[in-house]
């Protein structure tokens, strides 16, 4: 090889690792924010369990007795007191001393009543509205803002795998493979070395997590996660057509339209009682049929709504593998599906796992644990590379590394059609990031300057 191609390489892997630098730079500079509030938020909902339980333990324990109250009865104990109230869901309680919960419509309310399953009084209420860890949830998922929210996490979760993958090309030993500075910081070679350590090396130890945590969050995210559901539904990796004898149900409602009840369940069809000659059965009976089943005590019963419907038990415990979704007929009590983790597609199942992995519940505190550590990494290398480029920035503009343009990089543009075409949001940002360059950027000697151009 000669010395010319020898400096041609060199300046092509120059101009390369400075493109990365650039778009690595701007997407941490915009993004950060808000995985920031995904980690924050996220570490938060990651101990959720032991939260309600302190936050609400005057109405979550009971003293255990011998004797339960019937579901019923403690269902007309709610009626009493709420005469106008809409039953909508009874939940047994998981443990012998944790309260019942009866869940209604009351003046346009959303109510989850406590009753004590041992003696059928009621122990409190709570309003929907009002649980701190669904704000915490609502806040995690759409920033409280409803779409727009939603599709601005699902945008800022996505561009950071792009931030992970540029991360990695800049982490990377350019000559030799090397552990200060790759593996462990530099502690002796001065202050911007030290905090450039303290960015890239913890980004590197915890790429991995961020990367599941991200992939196995998607799923819920309610554009490219509805887009990846219903075409996992429709080849039936999702869960089987059918997973009864005879023919598949051919209600147009959907399971997730009437129940909270695991992914890979959402979109399966309910199936409808048969009306003539039948009296309703009781919840009672349903309850009876559950524990004959031997289902997981977490489940919910979610009451039929109207003549044709079905009682819906849905489970979603700790466990992936526990994960139930069973439709009661309302007039004969026969089982007309019993949908559990093992009738899943390949891609339910592991979308399943990873949402129990994601919430921190599968492997119980170990879980909790790892994610933690993960989340506050993600704040801690999102807060290092902001400090970063403070002690680089210059005063009088925002100092992003000078680059050729993306389309000479024909390697890394290639790479960002791909992931714009894996995850259509980024795609659609980056046009537009396209035409605020072509149409304002490059027209303004003031903007050139201010953002390198």
């Amino acid at each position: 090889m000669t010395k010319e191609n020898i400096k041609n390489e060199k300046t092509a892997r120059s101009s390369l690792y400075k493109t990365v630098w650039r778009w690595h730079f701007y997407a941490a500079l915009i993004f950060a924010p808000f995985l920031i509030i995904l980690a924050f938020t996220g570490s938060i909902y990651l101990y959720k369990p032991q939260i309600e339980n302190m936050i609400y333990k005057d109405l979550y324990e009971v003293t255990p007795r011998e004797e339960r109250v019937l579901a019923s009865e403690q269902i007309e104990e709610v009626k009493k007191k709420y005469p106008n109230a809409l039953v909508t869901k009874y939940r047994p309680g998981e443990s012998d001393d944790r309260s019942s919960e009866v869940s209604i419509i009351s003046n346009e309310k959303s109510l989850t009543v406590f009753s004590d399953p041992y003696t059928g009084k009621i122990i409190g209420e709570l309003n929907n509205e009002d649980k701190i860890m669904d704000k915490v949830e609502e806040f995690h998922g759409e920033l409280m803002a409803g779409t727009l929210g939603d599709r601005i996490v699902e945008l800022a979760a996505c561009w950071g795998i792009i931030l992970v993958i540029t991360g990695f090309y800049l982490w990377m030993p350019k000559k030799k493979l090397a552990i200060s500075g790759v593996i462990i910081p530099r502690f002796n070679k001065g202050k911007k070395i030290l905090v450039r350590d303290m960015h890239a090396v913890p980004a590197f130890w915890i790429a991995g997590g961020m990367v599941f945590l991200i992939m196995t969050g998607l799923p819920w995210s309610g554009f490219w996660g509805t887009q990846f559901q219903n075409i996992a539904t429709q080849s039936g990796v999702g869960y089987p057509p059918s997973i009864w004898s005879g023919e598949a149900p051919t209600s147009t409602i959907k399971t997730k339209d009437i129940a909270d009840v695991p992914w890979a369940a959402e979109n399966l069809d309910i199936p409808s009682s048969d009306v003539e000659g039948f009296t309703p059965i009781s919840i009672d009976d349903v309850v009876t049929i559950a524990n004959r089943e031997g289902i997981d005590r977490s489940y919910s019963i979610y009451l039929p709504s109207e003549p044709s419907g079905v009682y819906t038990l849905s489970a979603y415990p700790a466990k992936a593998q526990d994960e139930l979704t069973m439709h009661v007929d309302q007039y004969t009590g026969a089982i007309l599906t019993d949908y559990h983790f093992d009738n899943y597609g390949i891609v339910g199942k592991i979308v399943a796992l990873g949402i129990t992995l994601h919430k921190g519940t599968q492997f119980g505190w170990f879980n909790q644990l790892i994610s933690l550590f993960i989340c506050w990494g993600i704040i801690f290398v999102a807060l290092s590379g902001y400090y970063l480029w403070l002690i680089r920035k210059k005063k009088h503009d925002i100092s992003a590394p000078k680059a050729p343009s993306v389309f000479k990089m024909k390697s890394f543009f290639i790479l960002l059609i791909v992931l714009g075409i894996i995850f259509p949001l980024v795609g659609l940002s980056l046009i537009i990031v396209w035409l605020i360059d072509l149409l304002i950027i490059q027209r303004s000697s003031n903007l050139k300057k201010t953002f390198n151009a």
